[in-house]
This record gives structure tokens, C-alpha cells and sequence, in this order.
């Protein structure tokens, strides 16, 4: 199986990914607490359009090394940069979904986009998720400690109810099946708990909107006006206002599950934007 291995960091961290399709790449870079897995309506979809689809499993997640530390937005955009330099890639696209949008911006900000060629944000945390008096309309801190207390005291309980506001499920029973709120739950279920819990503390905590500035290449941000989980208002309304290059796009009604509920609209939007 395709692993490759990032020697950089303290502990030398595999990496587990899939790779099909020709010609320019696009790097899927999951949301939290999912996988490589969750991208299986796009992926087909990107191939079938002509481009080479890479999907990797972030560390403490899917099939990767899961080390007990690193787990701050540094050390998983270093392994974004093994894969990318690993596989020789070049006029690469990278796509982040949710906290995967940190991985981007991370990326952009450590390494620069001389490997890059655009960049997509989908219903990504960027560029805060936490409440400040300046960032009046994030999510207020006590609500973030019970998120990390409950991944603490029943991690499992937590996710099963977590999953269901991932789509609005009340909302959209009509477009998400009971059987994928149990893939996901079983996806999260067995990913690392020390992971789990680590890279949720880097989404609560890592504010971006300094590096807002580093995304210097052509970005999509596209966004669910009824996310209820990272609303928009605190996140693609800022990123966009913060990135210089963007092509902003809302979809009506969408959850932040957009990717399952909303695949077919937002398979069009990502195609569109990638053969630009």
C-alpha cells in the first residue's frame, strides 16, 4: 500500500494515501475527524474530469502513523510537503475541507506556493473558529471546552451525535443516509483518541487571519449558508475577505457535510475552478 514517510518530524510519521488519474494533481486534504474517505464523491468526479486525484490520510487519522505528538499546524503541513515533494509534484492543486482549509493556508505560509498552482477552501475553519473581541461571531470559548471535555470523557458518544450535525440531518434526511452517519462514525471511531483531541485543540485554537496574506494563488472558497457547525459568517465571509485572488461561492441551504449533501453542486463549482 502507497505510504510515504515524512523524516522531518521528531518521530517519523507515515503517511497513507491514494493516487489515480492523470495529469495535474489535486491534493484532497480531509476535515475533522474523517478521512481520506470522506472525499468519495469527489474523487471519481476529478478523475473522470481529467486531473490526477491524490487523497491522503492526515496523521492520527484513517491508516496513518499515529504519534502520541505534533499535532500543531506546522507539523501536519510538513507532511503535506512530504507527500507534495515525495511525489514530485508540481502546478499542484490543494484542496482543504474544514480543518483541512489550516493545512492550506499552513502550507502556503511555511513552504510557499512556488508548487502550487491554485487552492481551494470547502467549508473550511479559515482564518478563526474561536470567539475574540475582535472575532465577535466565533464560537465561544466554553463551548470549545466542552467539546474537548466531552472527546475526553465519552469520545465515542460525542461523535455519534457530532456526525448528525455535520449535515443538518433533521434537515436533510432526504440527502444523507442513516448508513453514511455510520460510516463516518465508524471512520472517526477508530481514529487515534490522542489525535482526535490534538488537532481539535490546533482548529479551536491556531488563528490564521495573519496568513491570510500567504495565499497569494488563485483560491476558491466555497461555503453552506446553513453550516451550522463553522458558520460562515466567522469563516469563508473573512477568508475572503482576506484572501486577494478568490472566487467566493455560497451554496443555499447547505450544511457543512456540503460534500454529501450538496455533491453534485459542489462537484461543478470544484470542476469549474480547477479548469480555469
Amino acid at each position: 500500500m502507497p505510504f510515504i514517510t515524512n523524516k522531518k518530524a521528531k518521530q517519523p510519521v507515515d503517511i497513507f494515501y491514494e493516487d489515480y488519474g492523470t495529469g495535474q494533481p489535486v491534493i484532497l486534504i480531509h476535515g475533522w475527524p474523517l478521512s481520506r474517505k470522506s472525499w468519495e464523491q469527489q474523487v471519481w468526479k476529478i478523475v473522470d474530469e481529467g486531473f490526477r486525484c491524490i487523497s491522503y490520510d492526515r496523521r492520527g487519522f484513517g491508516i496513518s502513523s499515529q504519534p502520541w505528538g505534533e499535532y500543531d499546524y506546522s507539523a501536519l503541513a510538513s507532511d503535506l510537503s512530504t507527500l507534495i515533494d515525495g511525489l514530485d509534484l508540481k502546478d499542484a492543486i490543494i484542496v482543504g475541507f474544514s480543518m483541512g482549509g489550516g493545512e492550506v493556508v499552513r502550507y502556503l505560509t511555511d513552504y510557499g506556493s512556488d508548487k502550487i498552482a491554485k487552492a481551494v477552501l470547502i467549508s473550511s475553519i479559515i482564518p478563526l473558529v474561536k470567539k475574540k473581541d475582535d472575532n465577535p461571531d466565533g464560537v465561544p470559548e466554553e463551548a470549545l471546552n466542552g467539546i474537548k471535555d466531552a472527546l475526553q470523557k465519552d469520545r465515542v458518544g460525542f461523535l455519534k451525535e457530532f456526525g448528525k450535525g455535520f449535515y443538518n440531518y433533521k434537515d436533510n434526511k432526504d440527502k444523507v443516509s442513516e448508513a453514511q452517519l455510520d460510516y463516518d462514525f465508524i471512520i472517526a471511531s477508530h481514529a487515534s483518541p490522542r489525535a482526535t483531541i490534538q488537532t481539535a485543540l490546533a482548529w479551536m485554537d491556531t488563528d490564521f487571519r495573519s496568513e491570510l496574506k500567504n495565499v497569494t494563488v488563485p483560491t476558491l472558497i466555497v461555503h453552506g449558508d446553513a453550516d451550522e457547525t463553522v458558520p460562515k459568517v466567522t469563516s469563508a465571509d473573512q477568508a475572503a475577505k482576506g484572501i486577494a485572488d478568490n472566487t467566493y461561492e455560497v451554496i443555499k441551504g447547505a450544511p457543512h457535510g456540503l460534500n454529501i449533501t450538496h455533491a453534485d453542486e459542489l462537484n461543478e463549482i470544484l470542476i469549474s475552478f480547477l479548469k480555469k
